[in-house]
């Protein structure tokens, strides 16, 4: 399967730690592993999954659309605005 990185999403792993890298590869592995482990969204955002997981104490959310041999990530982030952010960047593709 190949991975593709939105814009917004290498954007914002720019700012990530070396070891905060490191967590996301493991997250990225497993949803190449298990794509449909994240919850899928309705409404504006329908076709988006959304996946939780903890860095240190921090909780972020990643934003991805998979098909048999395509992952797209979409946004990465943390709660506050994430949805808005989500269902802007969804509207202007």
């Amino acid at each position: 399967m190949r991975v593709v990185q939105s814009r917004l999403f290498k954007n914002r792993i720019k700012k990530f730690s070396k070891s905060q890298k490191s967590e996301l590869d493991n997250v990225i592995r497993l949803l190449l592993k298990h794509p449909d482990s994240g919850n899928q969204k309705k409404g504006d955002l329908k076709g988006a999954f959304v996946y939780k997981f903890k860095i240190k104490n921090s909780l972020f959310l990643i934003a991805y659309r998979f098909s048999e041999s395509l992952l797209e990530l979409i946004v990465i982030g943390e709660h506050e605005n994430y949805y808005r952010n989500l269902k802007s960047y969804i509207k202007n593709i």
